[in-house]
């Protein structure tokens, strides 16, 4: 006997006249059928992964695929179908959590962050990898690199520009000593949340990194004008101190307060709702092409008139979009500057070779830094 579409069947049975009994028959049914097309989906899914580690080359197929996490082009598509009632943002946690389970049947990748647990980077690395991954909390941004350099993990992941605060000091400094690639991005939703064993009223110190100390300023100046502002290593260490030290309390997320046990004294105090850190995928491989792609690439031109409005025509001329530039300076007697520019284009479009082609030839140093996917905010 044909098997009825559970979703017909499920809209069906979900009426104002349905039973308890009913309904929980209808989700078990459903639950059943979910069990069956999971385990389904992650053979098919291991099966992949597996032929990509085989195909001709050192299996650099599959690391760049796992650099994605599951293709961000290819979760628009399937958002696309979805009708509801959950949001896109829940469709999407789930399709990367049935990757990130479906890869460890073939391999459990190593991911290093900065770190302790439910800083913002490690956030951003769940959003990306799922839940099924072994995390490397480390002290530092030149840590993640390190790790990635030195081969004790598949990737890292690094906060690299803020919307309200700018680039990242830290993480550009390590893309000038290190040779590592971008393959992948997150754009991470930053929401600011006071957390505390105490009372607002007997808050008298408030820790937290100092961009995110920042970026709550004008909140923090209105409501405790009077506490003291201390600066931290990461938003967990500012959690660990709040339910340390009696009379603190720490900026940091909701997921972390959740984890170390905190109370949410207020929600979303940062000054601009629009608040979003990039993030960048760090490992040994370059992502595939997806048609919708962004290339990073750090240069540095001789330090005397016009020299970077030359390089800088060559994406004019090619009709590539500059998407971010940032100038950083060289710590070294003689001064000068690197440059860091993202565009659209795959390294490997045609466009995008006869640009860098030519900017080879008008730079001192030219690096480029990686390809990846394009990515939407998340969290």
């Amino acid at each position: 006997m044909a098997r009825e579409p559970s979703a017909r069947a499920a809209k069906r049975a979900v009426g104002p006249n349905a039973s308890i009994a009913g309904l929980r028959q209808q989700l078990e049914r459903l639950d059943r059928e979910l069990i069956r097309l999971i385990n389904q989906r992650a053979q098919a899914a291991a099966a992949f992964f597996r032929a990509l580690a085989n195909a001709p080359g050192d299996g650099g197929l599959a690391e760049a695929h796992a650099a994605a996490g599951i293709d961000e082009q290819s979760i628009l598509r399937l958002l696309e179908h979805n009708k509801g009632p959950l949001s896109n943002d829940c469709m999407r946690g789930l399709f990367v959590e049935m990757s990130s389970v479906a890869r460890t049947l073939v391999k459990t990748m190593k991911v290093a962050y900065l770190g302790p647990a439910y800083s913002y980077s490690h956030l951003a690395a769940l959003h990306r990898f799922g839940s099924s991954v072994e995390y490397v909390p480390v002290g530092s941004i030149s840590a993640v690199f390190e790790e990635v350099n030195r081969g004790q993990v598949e990737f890292g992941l690094v906060p690299v520009h803020n919307s309200t605060d700018g680039r990242i000091a830290d993480t550009l400094d390590m893309f000038t000593r290190l040779r590592v690639r971008i393959c992948g991005e997150v754009q991470l939703r930053i929401r600011h949340a006071l957390l505390a064993r105490c009372p607002r009223a007997e808050v008298r110190e408030v820790y937290s990194r100092p961009q995110a100390l920042s970026q709550c300023r004008n909140w923090l100046s209105k409501h405790l004008p009077a506490v003291r502002l201390v600066e931290v290593i990461s938003t967990s260490d500012a959690a660990r101190l709040a339910l340390d030290k009696p009379g603190s309390a720490a900026i940091a997320s909701v997921q972390a307060a959740r984890h170390y046990g905190l109370d949410v004294l207020a929600e979303d105090i940062e000054d601009q709702p629009g608040n979003i850190t990039r993030f960048v995928v760090i490992g040994g491989h370059p992502a595939e092409r997806t048609g919708k792609d962004m290339t990073a690439v750090m240069f540095e031109v001789e330090h005397r008139p016009g020299t970077l409005a030359d390089a800088m025509v060559l994406f004019k001329k090619a009709r590539l979009n500059l998407t971010w530039i940032e100038s950083f300076p060289i710590p070294r007697p003689e001064g000068g500057y690197l440059f860091f520019i993202e565009f659209d284009g795959h390294e490997s479009d045609s466009r995008v070779r006869k640009a860098l082609a030519g900017l080879k030839r008008r730079t001192v140093r030219m690096e480029v830094l990686g390809s990846y996917p394009r990515s939407e905010p998340v969290g």
